[in-house]
């Protein structure tokens, strides 16, 4: 289901992209282009686009963590800092 009312067809995309281009950086509200009636694309400005991939990576390391915790592959708070400090204690002798 889409989630926004600015739907167009290419053929409109194409006789009218610099107005759609000003309308997007004015409005911020995505375009869903379509081609023979059915959803092609997604036009979103260059912020928005940036914010949604920054989410996508947040949430691919959410699942990374909640697949850690599936799995048992957890450490104490003191355990990682004694694991830190011997990672140190190598890198600083290298």
């Amino acid at each position: 289901m889409s989630k926004t009312s600015n739907i167009k067809p290419i053929s409109y995309f194409k006789a009218n992209a610099t107005e759609m281009l000003s309308e997007l950086r004015e409005t911020q509200q995505p375009y869903v282009i379509t081609q023979n009636g059915e959803a092609a694309a997604v036009l979103v400005d260059p912020t928005e686009y940036d914010r949604m991939i920054e989410a996508i990576e947040l949430l691919k390391l959410v699942q990374h963590g909640e697949e850690d915790l599936r799995m048992k592959r957890t450490m104490s708070p003191e355990q990682a800092r004694t694991r830190l400090t011997r990672e140190r204690a190598r890198r600083s002798t290298k």
